[in-house]
C-alpha cells in the first residue's frame, strides 16, 4: 500500500476540517447533502461519460490500484541481468532456461523466455516495446479516471452554486433567509474543489509518476535483455545498465556491489 496517497488525503481533509472548526466553530454549516449530490454526483456521471467502459466497471481496481504501490526494484534487477549476463557468456543463451522459474517479474521472465526461444533482436525489441506501451496506456486510462474528477468536479460545483442562486433570488423579498441561501449555494463550489484538488488533481499525478517509473524499469530491463542476447560483457552492461537508476538507487547499488565484494 502507499501511505502516502492515503497521508495526503487525510491530512487534506484534516487540515480543511481544522481550519473550519478553528475558524467559525460551526463545522455544520459545511455540511450540505444535496450539494454533495450535485458536486460528488455530477462529477462521477460526468466521469463515467468520458472513460472507458473497462476503467468505469472496474472502479474498485482502479481505486486499488491508486493506493497499491508498484515494486519497482531497481537494483534486485539489474543485479539479476548482471548475473544472467556472466552465466549466458560462460555457459551460453540456453542456461538461463533454469532460471525461469525464480524469475518474480513478468515482464523480465517472459524477455528471457524469448531470449532462450531463439526469438530474433529485433523481433524481441518490438514485441516487448508493444508490451510497455499496452501497460502504461493502462495506467493512463486509471489517470484519465481522476484527471475527470479534477476537471469536472469544480464545473458541478459552479453548477451547483448556480442552482442555489437562482433559489436564492426567489426569495429576495425576505432579506432574512439571503445569508443562508448564499452561504448554501457557495458549499457547492467548495465541495468541487476539495473534490479536485484533494482527491482528482493528486491521484493523477501519482498514478503518472507511477506509470514513468514502470516505464523506465522496463526499458531498462529490454535493454539489458537485448544485451545479453547480443553477447556484451557483462562490466560493459552493468555500466550501461546503470545509467538508468535513479540517483538513489545508483547509490544504493553501489553500496551493495561494494558490500558484496568485500
Amino acid at each position: 500500500m502507499d501511505i502516502t496517497v492515503l497521508l495526503g488525503v487525510v491530512l487534506g481533509f484534516g487540515m480543511m476540517i481544522y481550519g473550519i472548526i478553528s475558524g467559525s466553530g460551526d463545522f455544520a454549516t459545511f455540511i450540505n447533502i444535496p450539494s454533495v449530490i450535485i458536486t460528488v454526483g455530477g462529477a462521477i456521471s460526468s466521469a463515467i461519460t468520458a472513460n472507458k467502459k473497462n476503467v468505469v466497471f472496474g472502479i474498485v481496481k482502479v481505486i486499488m490500484d491508486a493506493i497499491k504501490e508498484p515494486k519497482i526494484d531497481y537494483v534486485g534487477t539489474l543485479r539479476t541481468l548482471v548475473s544472467f549476463s556472466e552465466k549466458a557468456r560462460r555457459e551460453g543463451l540456453l542456461s538461463l532456461e533454469a532460471n525461469l522459474e525464480e524469475i518474480q517479474d513478468p515482464f523480465l521472465k517472459k524477455a528471457v523466455q524469448l531470449v532462450v526461444d531463439g526469438t530474433e533482436p529485433e523481433v524481441l525489441r518490438s514485441m516487448m516495446e508493444i508490451e510497455i506501451e499496452m501497460a502504461t496506456a493502462e495506467m493512463m486510462d486509471q489517470k484519465g479516471f481522476f484527471d475527470s474528477l479534477g476537471t469536472f468536479g469544480p464545473a458541478f460545483g459552479m453548477i451547483g452554486t448556480l442552482v442555489g442562486l437562482i433559489q436564492m433570488l426567489k426569495s429576495l423579498n425576505n432579506p432574512e433567509t439571503l445569508g443562508p441561501s448564499m452561504a448554501v449555494a457557495l458549499i457547492t463550489t467548495l465541495y468541487g474543489s476539495i473534490l479536485a484538488n484533494i482527491v482528482g488533481i493528486p491521484v493523477a499525478e501519482k498514478i503518472a509518476r507511477r506509470a514513468a517509473d514502470l516505464e523506465l524499469a522496463r526499458r531498462m530491463i529490454l535493454e539489458g535483455v537485448l544485451s545479453i542476447q547480443a553477447g556484451e560483457n557483462p562490466r560493459v552492461l552493468e555500466e550501461k545498465l546503470k545509467s538508468y537508476l535513479p540517483s538513489a538507487e545508483k547509490v544504493k547499488y553501489e553500496a551493495q556491489v561494494q558490500g558484496a565484494g568485500a
